[in-house]
């Protein structure tokens, strides 16, 4: 939904600068996951740097007239009951709200006082992004029961991405892993490290960037203090595995923009500040079926003994199946199958994913707008319309041959592209409107 400027959505641009690849790998097993099924316009891997994914982003902001300042290190922070005052780049300025989407070791975080507990790192891996004298396949996993493991991506441009752990940098403590991450990885370790892994090293040269990684886990305590606010990597840490943290992270940043725009406005009901449907309700739950998800392909990938053997032996062959194994571990790891809790005795629609469904005139996702809801009107004589109001937009289009959308009628649809209500008919409909739309109260900020 995200224009870029210049007429085209971000989506249009990112999709001209990546690759599309329609499977990827769980835990570099040989086996792959196949996108190609899935109800989505994009039934595929998007591969392309992250930093070109931030330019992108970058330049939507500066087309928008947000300034993107560099640099900057936050230095302080204070809250008063109806502001934020941030010191960044030596400055203090004073706003709302502050979103904390500094990343792993977020000074936003440190300042507001929010605890990040988890797991402490047992392994230490690498990530570079190179060139290959020797040719390599696509996708590229090298599994050594003896050595470790090692993985080749092909980007854009043909840079490869090179990924793995030794085998005898898994099992460490948790201070020796902080101690080595913190030292620069060097061309001469990721040489030795192929070699003993793949038994060559592919002709590997012109290193763009060189890195350690490492398998903690951590969840930030709270996504909401006050008017402080956290998103992406500040708000949860993970191993670095099928670019879900990217992901999970953006969806973050869109689950939060709309709600808080409703709260900037005053137009927000308490369940969007701290109620059910609020920002930290929504999103924590994501970020531990993400830890858990990252978490199991570690095990999968770093057990190097004949056990850890055995059990990718038995993981891809589920996947090489298909069915609805295969199908349900696409869903999860693309993000597809993420879906909020809706209230007892709510139609089963509600809270999921809207796919892109055919309207009168545009698709679905078309037709989202990032501070407006979106009434699908299924009623035949199309009788919905006068439920349409500056925060709602309604759209005609015939019932779905979905079978579960055969039964609604009407189907209110979030700014982000979930369902909020869902019924059969009309009956109620304008009252849920509202508990989206108009404040219970002018709620006051406050942690949670």
């Amino acid at each position: 939904m995200l224009g870029s400027g210049d007429g085209r959505r971000v989506a249009d641009v990112l999709l001209a600068r990546g690759s599309q690849v329609p499977d990827t790998h769980f835990a570099t097993l040989p086996d792959h996951l196949d996108y190609r099924d899935l109800d989505t316009p994009f039934p595929f891997v998007l591969r392309i740097p992250q930093w070109q994914t931030e330019l992108v982003l970058t330049e939507a902001l500066r087309a928008r007239g947000v300034p993107v300042h560099y640099d900057s290190a936050v230095t302080g922070l204070e809250q008063t009951g109806d502001a934020v005052r941030v010191r960044a780049g030596g400055v203090w300025r004073s706003a709302g709200y502050l979103i904390g989407a500094d990343g792993a070791h977020s000074a936003v975080r440190r300042a507001a006082g929010i605890d990040f507990p988890g797991t402490a790192p047992d392994h230490l891996g690498f990530v570079a992004d190179v060139q290959l004298a020797e040719p390599i396949e696509d996708y590229s996993h090298h599994w050594n029961q003896d050595a470790g493991h090692a993985s080749f991506l092909v980007l854009p441009g043909d840079t490869i991405r090179v990924f793995g752990v030794r085998a005898a940098d898994v099992g460490l403590p948790a201070e020796e892993v902080r101690r080595r991450q913190a030292e620069p990885f060097t061309f001469a370790e990721l040489t030795e490290s192929l070699v003993a892994i793949c038994g060559t090293d592919f002709g590997v040269h012109s290193p763009a960037w060189l890195a350690r990684t490492s398998n903690s886990g951590r969840r930030a305590a709270a996504y909401r203090t006050g008017r402080v606010l956290l998103a992406g990597d500040a708000a949860h840490v993970h191993l670095p595995a099928g670019g879900q943290g990217l992901n999970v992270g953006v969806q973050d940043a869109v689950n939060l923009a709309w709600k808080l725009a409703a709260e900037v406005h005053g137009r927000a009901p308490e369940r969007l500040i701290t109620g059910d449907a609020g920002y930290q309700a929504e999103r924590r739950p994501v970020a531990d079926q993400l830890v858990a998800s990252t978490r199991a392909q570690d095990a999968l990938m770093h057990t190097f003994n004949p056990g850890g053997a055995a059990l990718r032996d038995l993981f891809s062959g589920f996947i090489a199946e298909g069915g609805e194994f295969a199908r349900e571990m696409a869903l999860r790891l693309s993000g597809l199958a993420v879906a909020y809790p809706g209230p007892d005795g709510a139609h089963p629609l509600t809270g999921t994913r809207v796919p892109d469904l055919s309207l009168t005139r545009r698709t679905v996702h078309r037709e989202l707008r990032p501070d407006r809801f979106l009434l699908l009107d299924f009623t035949a004589e199309g009788s919905l319309s006068g439920l349409g109001s500056e925060y709602v937009d309604v759209r005609t289009a015939a019932v779905p041959r979905r079978e579960a959308w055969r039964d609604v009628r009407a189907v209110l649809v979030r700014p982000d592209g979930y369902v909020a209500h869902a019924a059969p008919s009309a009956a109620g409909l304008a009252e849920a409107i509202a508990a989206w739309t108009e404040p219970d109260h002018r709620a006051v900020p406050s942690g949670g």
